[in-house]
């Protein structure tokens, strides 16, 4: 089964059951500093999972993009990506376990002879296992959840309880939380009835893998601890489409299933030496490096779609990492130096029809890619000067972004050794240092609804407001990042600004301020707001009712008009005076202005 049919059967199956179906959200969270992309299908949807009414009701549907790049490093095995799509379905207050756990089973199991919208994967029942939460201090053991599986016909033998690290789920310190049932598969197909020591190293080996999980949303989580019941209940399932992909193929990984096919089509023909394209006689290094390559390009295409540039801090380093390590073991592999742009088109070829930004940005992306990578050749080059002379590792890594891993096969060809030991603890405390730099950048940001936080947010519209009216409507925004101490914006333009230009951006800032006009939310439907030409967040796709912000003059007319969520000031008089503290270029085509209010 295709990777599309699965897609396409997982959302046709909800929509029959009441549930709409919502694009997904940008990787970049909107009003979320606490984290730097959108990791699991939940995060985007946390204000509606703690009590906020969703535009779309209370049953929803979607498949979301996701990014998680804390082990890059796993990357090219069987199972880590960088980038991948999760299928989900929720409920926001309304069906709880029963509905949750019997649509689950169902999907996983009905085959092809059901109707259109009730066809699922018909995954043999023979191979499927299940667990439950076994309770601790926080909520008690889960033998409801249990019950309902074995009410479908679910062996008890089957189900096995396990502790909070396996079946509780929350995104972080702070959120919606609770118990969760997940799904397993025998990949094997000869394993049969496990005891519970049994099933777990089976799971270990990668015999058995998680293909689906219910999460059961009915607590919150404040600074790390349970605190206490939600207002209402909510289901929050999550399935990787490219796992499942892989297990509909009979494949042991994603990488080996349509998904990627065509990227390794390019790759592969873009060898050139030392190694041979043969994928039968790769060795499990060129195997590695191929993966590598096609996982770090797949996700540095969305996030540029995203509106995230190649820089040296937060998701702009990200994604320059991803495209360095790109760049790194394409050279290992022969490569030539047009591969990686014809790597993106495969993947705006496969996924553009599924998200339109990729066709809308296309040359963007395919600049920014080809400017870092051509960058980072120059970096390589000048690197193996200064591994020449015998620079520190450390400083070759943090200095001239020389991989680690370079400098030890180049060690390893003069006979010589990296002690890895003094380069893992050095850069230990560099990272430690970054987190901390970084914790303290997004301290107070939106998601803490600080209230020096919601003023700036609402002069950040003022501001873009007031550059579209002096630099023209060409301005998009192209990044955000509001703390309680100040605000920042991204937007597209090709020049320095002028002293005039900046103090009339400011001039018209404050003067909405002094007028102190209203500020006003409304709903709407997609294609009201986009006739009355609300500014929309770069990249992002929307659902077909609208939260907008409107700042409204003395007359009725709206000076500002942008899809956003909030929270926001009621009136702008409250604001205070607002100051450029700074304008610079953020990348090619990219300015970058600071400001605050004193």
């Amino acid at each position: 089964m295709q990777s599309s049919e699965i897609r396409k059967r997982f959302l046709a199956f909800f929509e029959k059951r009441g549930h709409a179906i919502v694009p997904s959200a940008s990787l970049v969270p909107a009003n979320d500093p606490s984290v730097l992309f959108n990791t699991a299908g939940m995060q985007p949807l946390v204000p509606y999972l703690l009590g906020q009414a969703h535009p779309a009701g209370k049953r929803i549907t979607d498949i979301q993009k996701c990014v998680r790049t804390g082990d890059l490093e796993d990357v090219g095995d069987n199972r880590h990506l960088s980038f991948f799509e999760m299928m989900g379905n929720w409920s926001l207050g309304d069906y709880f376990k029963e509905d949750a756990i019997r649509w689950s089973y169902e999907f996983l199991t009905n085959g092809d002879d059901k109707a259109d919208g009730d066809k699922g994967l018909g995954l043999d029942v023979g191979r499927l296992y299940f667990t439950c939460f076994e309770g601790d201090e926080n909520a008690p053991r889960d033998e409801e959840t249990a019950a309902i599986w074995t009410s479908l016909g679910v062996p008890e033998h089957r189900i096995y309880f396990l502790s909070a690290e396996d079946n509780w789920w929350s995104p972080g310190d702070n959120g919606p939380c609770g118990p969760d049932s997940e799904m397993f598969y025998d990949v094997t197909g000869v394993l049969g009835d496990l005891s519970k020591d049994d099933f777990i190293s089976a799971v270990k080996r990668e015999d058995i893998i998680e293909i689906w999980n219910d999460v059961f949303m009915e607590y919150e989580k404040r600074e790390g601890k349970v605190v206490g019941k939600l207002a209402s209940k909510n289901v929050d399932t999550g399935a990787g489409l490219e796992r499942m992909t892989a297990v509909m193929q009979g494949k042991t990984t994603a990488y080996d299933t349509d998904i990627f096919e065509n990227i390794f089509a390019v790759i592969n023909s873009s060898i050139q030496s030392p190694h041979s394209a043969d994928v039968a006689t790769e060795s499990s290094e060129v195997r590695r490096a191929k993966r590598i390559v096609a996982d770090h390009i797949r996700t540095a295409v969305f996030m540029i779609a995203d509106g995230v540039i190649p820089a040296n801090t937060d998701r702009g380093y990200v994604v320059r990492r991803l495209i360095r390590r790109a760049v790194r073991f394409s050279n290992v592999l022969g490569m030539d130096r047009t591969s990686l742009a014809s790597i993106a088109s495969a993947v705006i070829e496969k996924c553009g029809p599924l998200y339109e930004n990729l066709f809308s940005e296309s040359s963007h992306i395919q600049t920014e890619l080809e400017n870092e990578a051509e960058k980072f050749r120059h970096t390589l080059e000048s690197g193996l000067k200064e591994f020449e002379k015998g620079l520190d590792p450390f400083i070759l890594f943090t200095t001239y972004g020389f991989p680690i891993e370079l400098t030890e096969e180049l060690a390893q060809e003069k006979g010589q050794t990296i002690d890895r030991v003094v380069f893992d603890e050095k850069m230990r405390e560099h990272q430690k240092l970054s987190q901390t730099a970084s914790a303290g950048m997004f301290k107070g940001g939106l998601a803490n609804t600080n209230e020096a936080t919601i003023k700036l947010h609402t002069a950040h519209h003022l501001l873009l407001a007031a550059l579209q009216q002096v630099l023209g409507k060409n301005v998009k925004q192209r990044g955000s990042n509001i703390t309680e101490e100040r605000l920042r914006i991204d937007f597209s333009f090709e020049r320095k600004l002028t002293d005039g230009e900046k103090q009339q951006v400011e001039k018209i800032v404050n003067d909405a301020i002094t007028a102190d006009y209203r500020v006003i939310r409304c709903e709407m439907p997609r294609e009201e707001a986009e006739k009355i030409g609300a500014e929309m967040e770069f990249g992002a796709k929307y659902a077909d009712v609208v939260s907008v912000y409107l700042i409204e003059d003395a007359t009725g007319s709206h000076i500002s008009k942008e899809f956003c969520g909030g929270p926001h000031v009621e009136h702008t008089g409250v604001l205070g005076h607002f100051k450029i503290t700074k304008e610079e270029a953020s990348s090619q085509g990219v300015r970058r202005i600071k400001a605050v209010l004193e």
